[in-house]
């Protein structure tokens, strides 16, 4: 490795012993760093910064501290260049910046051993159509939404698999998850968690008018579109940080993306024990309140 990116959530007092720490190791290595804006910032860097979309150009390992937000950030422009991502996690739940601060630097040094194992996260092209013509593509790593207003009336759609009509559904909206996504809205909405190594699509319908609509996992294989036949103040949103208005008529196709999204874990941990730990699963509570 010979360059590292380092991109930063926006908060100083969190971010700024890790950032440290992960410049001195960087320059004891030999390594050179190129910061992402946030982080320049929090150093008062005097050397020009670079957004985030060109980091994967320069940069042969990406290190985020922050939280899940903040990587997706980056994710979404690894189309590029598949650059790996090392998430760090400065915040609270932390599924995808799954190391904790004093992970980060055995895992830095597990990558460079070639000992850190490396997961390819699928993710999505979410193409809108518009009078049939294309107007704008998404990549997501977690999910593509399609939402209502607080005070918009329920919405209709169609979905369709593969150009086969699947159902007409009244509902507030519908999540089309990815298994790394699963662990997001969809699992909020009562999706089902799917191991991040899976190939399919989580198809989630929020608050369904027909009680008999449930969740349903779809081949990844097979392309999918949604297409909104009524409704007003209908929102897109892919990751929760990009999207755009959606009117009467219009289309999303959601594929596989033909990139993916590597994720640099440590060698000792896996995605189980990450469910065990962020969900609190098999916790026996006394009445206290306290764990044994």
């Amino acid at each position: 490795m010979k360059t590292l990116g380092i991109v930063c959530k926006p908060q100083p007092k969190r971010c700024r012993p890790a950032l440290k720490r992960l410049l001195e190791w960087a320059e004891a290595k030999g390594v050179s760093t190129v910061l992402d804006p946030v982080a320049a910032s929090i150093l008062g860097s005097p050397e020009p910064p670079l957004p985030r979309e060109s980091l994967p150009e320069t940069a042969d390992l990406i290190a985020v501290l922050g939280g899940d937000g903040t990587l997706l950030s980056v994710a979404r422009h690894l189309h590029r260049k598949e650059v790996p991502l090392l998430g760090v996690n400065l915040g609270h739940l932390g599924f995808l910046t799954e190391n904790a601060s004093e992970e980060m630097i055995p895992a830095l040094e597990a990558y460079l051993r070639g000992e850190a194992v490396i997961e390819r996260r699928m993710m999505l092209e979410t193409s809108l159509l518009r009078n049939e013509y294309p107007a704008e593509t998404f990549t997501c790593l977690n999910d593509a939404v399609i939402s209502k207003s607080a005070l918009a009336r329920m919405i209709h759609l169609r979905v369709e698999v593969e150009n086969h009509w699947l159902t007409d559904m009244r509902s507030d909206g519908i999540i089309l998850s990815t298994p790394t996504g699963s662990t997001a809205y969809n699992l909020s909405a009562g999706g089902p968690i799917l191991s991040p190594g899976m190939e399919g699509i989580i198809v989630v319908p929020l608050c369904p008018h027909t009680l008999t609509m449930r969740p349903i996992v779809v081949d990844s294989t097979h392309p999918l579109s949604v297409t909104l036949l009524e409704g007003e103040e209908v929102f897109f949103t892919a990751d929760g940080q990009r999207g755009t208005p959606l009117h009467s008529g219009d289309r999303l196709r959601v594929r596989r993306s033909p990139h993916q999204v590597p994720l640099v874990t440590a060698p000792d941990r896996d995605y189980f024990s990450l469910l065990r730990e962020k969900l609190g699963w098999g916790a026996r509570w006394r009445g206290d309140g306290d764990t044994p």
